[in-house]
């Protein structure tokens, strides 16, 4: 279950007013600043085996051509007008006081903005926040009202030329007389956010059925009393009364646990920070009031959501909106641009701009204070340990977190922590919830690692610290638990594919680092005078994906062979548009010569959705799915290391149908050529012998055929040139049948399909294609996963281990890396440098969240206004030892394993692996993250 995410009413409330949504990546103009040549094949691009010498945007990159949504004005823009106007917004320091209203008098007559827009303007032109069980109730807060979180914003003030704007916002930063306070009052938060329970106990055996699990029973929901969170009574009614009986017998097998039995009970707490992308959010946006057309430009990782979410916002006010046209460029998120205010706001002031654009971009300050944050998570963990054999017996975790006074997406954040905290281990008996409240803190949202790297990073440092109570060495005792293929997660779910999590150890088990870690320590610390040496291990898998990724993809070639390739998938830094395009190029044997990517206009598809993936009931699903345009979900936005597999499925089923429809038959055509069936005849060759392969097609000893002579055929014959797909993925892909004309019914791994012929189909085939100029087959049956399947919670994992070096000074408590090594299994690498780079930031990532960044929570934290770099610590390039980090990435099975999705859990393991380390070099453990000098000193003293 995932709150807060119905877009349904939205989605009326457009369709009701006839508004068309557009988004498009940028206009031509700034699209070719952006990626400066499309792919294509050639020396100039792709090596002799079809590998890319460089990411597609890597000159840009270098030469500082590379260009964001930060980067562009209104005169930028074509067709937009050349005048800019610029805004910026006032916020609440105070979340104890009512809001009075604003004193602008230090800015004088000179710097007096143009146009003050306050919470009272809002409503009475009938602008309401969308989502208020997701975004909050309110955009600014109401005078009279006590701000829900501590940097509410409480105005917007909006100026015509960029010099006023510029010297007005310096004046007004940090002066605490603008925002005018009233009677102090309690805070002031919205209700809490959710609480979710995940309760197992297996057969007796791994592959036994469960007594009690979420996916074949239920998972708990809790409600509140004040600060309290209340489950369900236990009993043996209903599924999640049977589930709280469950966790009751767990209880009191803990506490049954005899002389035999390890019982570690530890609590640990996982810091707030900030993800610090480099570019801040900002958008501008330009309401033409006379054609009602909505312009908008934003960095986004949900370009479709900001689309369709701003049209139900301003069709419900006063502006006339016929028109929304969104565009998108390159951002950097680590999800903080993913499903957040932001966007919306910026709408706010360019509804108010009195026909001009408005600008409205954070400056650092600002972005600490309104930016979205990672939550801090409280962990209450108990691990029951059979000291005989050092198997797991019992695994407990109760977890509090603060979403700060919007909601976003604290409760599945929660939850999945919860869901991700058993890390690599089998657990017979297992209990691990999460509740997340709300506060006056500043919002947290989907950062990277969504919950856990703060659950897994405790589950790591307990199994260490249970390892040395058991005299036992830390990989042995996570070899003799490790989660085997074929064995159910902690929801009773059985993962996909193999999990190679036990090669990892006995690898990491054997490296230099590990295996004289001993040694190294007793010579190191007698050359090193009041420097102590330790070296930590810890490992992970992270499920990727959110349990409902939908995508969308097409394919064209045209008579002289060029492919033309459009996605919805969009770049934010890994590398997408790289690793799309050669996925194409692995199926077709070339890659693309043309490419658009961000696409949200697909009038071949002419889909319908209620969006309510995790909520809506199978009978209600079973019912909607008759109808062959339904789908439970449009597309996913760029998040949740969701880009090679899940977007990645929708590129190879595209091309894979290509393959099938337009080249084979084209090419058996072309081999066919000749009296008695030519040179085919005498062979039996068959589909998948056929090889693509550097413009060229194979087959079982035939003569190799061009691509462009194989095109060339495929429209002489009016074959399917043209193929356009959609999928949906919850934790199982979905299926669906289709008559394709000529061929029958077929059953593919997608939900949608659409066909454009090639230039010599008949006309009654010519005739089908009446829906964007294309042949929309409606399914004749399709097969959705199960709604239940919901509570699988997850059947997809990457796995990562690190082992750390580090050194600590007892004088300073400061903790150097002098080394880390990871190992990594991602399926089959796509584009091998891209991996590299993903680890190294990742771990980057955690190398910061494990010794420096921390934000407090409240009125010394950002939503004061006054954080920015000079104040919080980012880890740089001497702290992540830079030259002598290495990584490993083991070897796929099969040249046809999945690539799989990592781009957040390469950032965990450094986490705890670090922890373990410095216990190993000073023999004190930390619960508290970040370990920052000051507590290595308390814990020496």
């Amino acid at each position: 279950m995932q709150v807060g995410m119905s877009r349904r009413g939205f989605l009326r409330a457009g369709a009701l007013a006839g508004v068309a949504l557009k988004v498009s990546f940028l206009t031509p103009a700034a699209q070719a600043r952006l990626i400066e040549t499309p792919p294509r094949p050639g020396p100039d691009w792709l090596t002799p085996d079809g590998k890319p010498k460089y990411r597609l945007d890597a000159i840009a990159k270098v030469t500082g051509a590379k260009t964001f949504a930060r980067d562009y004005r209104a005169p930028d823009l074509a067709g937009w007008p050349k005048e800019q106007s610029h805004a910026f917004l006032i916020h609440a320091t105070k979340a104890d006081h009512t809001f009075e209203g604003i004193d602008l008098s230090v800015l004088g007559e000179g710097l007096k903005p143009d146009r003050i827009v306050l919470h009272e303007d809002l409503i009475a032109d009938g602008i309401t926040t969308p989502h208020p069980d997701f975004f909050g109730d309110v955009f600014l807060v109401p005078k009279g009202e006590t701000p829900r979180l501590l940097g509410q914003p409480v105005a917007l003030l909006i100026y015509r030329d960029f010099a006023r704007y510029d010297a007005a916002k310096r004046t007004v930063r940090f002066d605490d007389s603008v925002v005018r306070y009233g009677a102090k009052t309690p805070f002031n938060p919205p209700p809490h956010y959710g609480a979710s329970r995940y309760v197992r106990i297996d057969g007796g055996t791994p592959d036994a059925e469960d007594v009690f699990s979420p996916f074949k029973d239920t998972a708990i929901f809790g409600s509140f009393s004040g600060d309290a969170v209340v489950w369900p009574p236990a009993g043996e009614g209903d599924a999640m009364a049977r589930g709280m009986a469950a966790a009751a017998q767990i209880e009191r097998d803990i506490a049954a646990a005899g002389d035999g039995d390890l019982v570690l009970k530890r609590h640990y707490f996982s810091q707030s920070i900030d993800a610090s992308a480099m570019e801040a959010d900002n958008g501008n946006v330009w309401y033409d009031a006379e054609s009602g057309v909505l312009h908008i430009m934003a960095a986004s990782q949900s370009p479709y959501e900001v689309a369709e979410v701003s049209a139900g916002m301003v069709a419900k006010s006063k502006f006339r909106l016929t028109e929304v046209d969104l565009k998108v460029g390159y951002t950097v998120g680590y999800g903080t641009k993913d499903h957040y205010l932001f966007p919306f706001l910026s709408v706010v002031a360019g509804l108010y701009g009195e026909g001009r654009p408005v600008r409205l971009a954070n400056d650092r300050f600002e972005q600490f204070q309104t930016g979205l944050k990672r939550h801090p998570f409280w962990m209450d963990n108990t691990l029951v340990v059979d000291r005989a054999t050092g198997k797991f017996r019992i695994m407990t975790g109760h977890f509090k977190t603060d979403g700060g006074g919007r909601a976003n997406y604290s409760f599945s954040v929660s939850f999945v922590g919860a869901t991700a905290a058993q890390s690599i281990y089998y657990l017979p008996k297992s209990d691990f919830s999460a509740a997340a409240f709300a506060s006056r803190a500043v919002e947290a949202g989907s950062t990277r690692g969504y919950g856990t790297l703060q659950s897994m990073s405790a589950t790591e440092m307990m199994v260490d610290e249970a390892a040395e109570l058991l005299g036992l060495d830390a990989i042995e005792l996570r070899l003799r638990n490790v989660f085997r293929s074929g064995m159910k997660n902690t929801q009773g779910a059985i993962p996909g594919g193999a999990l190679r999590n036990e090669e990892i150890l006995l690898k990491a088990r054997a490296h230099p680092l590990w295996a004289e870690r001993a040694g190294k320590k007793k010579a190191f610390e007698a050359a090193n005078p009041g420097k102590k040496y330790g070296v930590g291990y810890a490992h992970v898998q992270k499920d990727y994906g959110t349990g409902a990724e939908a995508a969308l993809a097409s394919l064209e070639i045209d008579p002289q062979g060029r492919i033309r390739f459009r996605h919805v998938a969009h770049e934010m830094g890994p590398g997408v548009t790289t690793s799309q395009a050669i996925m194409v190029g692995e199926i077709l044997g070339r890659v693309p010569d043309e490419t658009e990517y961000g696409v949200v206009r697909w009038p071949q598809m002419p889909l319908e959705t209620t969006d309510e993936p995790y909520t809506l009931s199978q009978e209600e699903e079973d019912r909607r799915k008759e109808n062959p345009r339904w789908t439970p979900r449009i597309t996913s936005p760029m998040s949740a290391t969701n880009s090679v597999y899940y977007l990645g499925h929708a590129t190879r089923e595209a091309a894979r149908i290509l393959v099938d429809l337009a080249l084979w038959p084209a090419a058996r055509a072309l081999w066919s050529r000749g009296t008695g069936g030519g040179m085919l005849a005498p062979y039996d060759v068959r589909r998948e012998e056929l090889s693509l392969a550097n413009g060229m097609l194979n087959a079982g000893g035939l003569p190799p055929l061009a691509f462009e002579a194989v095109a060339a055929e495929a429209h002489r014959m009016g074959l399917p040139v043209g193929v356009t797909v959609h999928t949906f993925n919850r934790w199982q892909w979905t299926e669906a049948e289709f008559d394709i004309p000529g061929r029958g019914r077929e059953r593919r791994v997608v939900d949608a399909l659409a066909l454009r012929y090639g230039e010599g189909a008949p006309a009654e085939r010519r005739q089908l294609e009446t829906t964007g100029g294309w042949h929309f087959i409606e399914r004749a049956a399709v097969s959705y996963p199960p709604t239940q399947r919901n509570n699988a919670g997850v059947t997809y994992y990457a796995p990562m281990a690190t082992l750390a070096e580090v050194m600590v000074d007892t004088a300073s408590g400061a903790v150097t890396l002098l080394s880390h090594h990871s190992i990594l299994e991602c399926g089959r690498q796509v584009v091998p440098e891209l991996v590299s780079g993903q680890v190294q930031g990742g771990i980057a990532m955690g190398i910061g969240h494990a010794l420096k960044e921390y934000l407090p929570l409240y009125e010394d934290g950002p939503g004061d206004g006054t954080w920015n770099w000079n104040r919080y610590e980012l880890p740089r390039a001497v702290d992540v030892a830079l030259w002598t980090q290495t990584a490993e990435v083991l070897p796929p099975l099969s040249d046809s394993d999945p690539p799989k999705g990592i781009a957040e859990v390469v950032m965990i393991a450094v986490v705890p692996a670090i922890a373990n380390a410095v216990t190993h070099a000073i023999g004190k453990r930390f619960y508290d993250l970040p370990i920052t000098p000051e507590k290595v000193r308390e814990a020496l003293s």
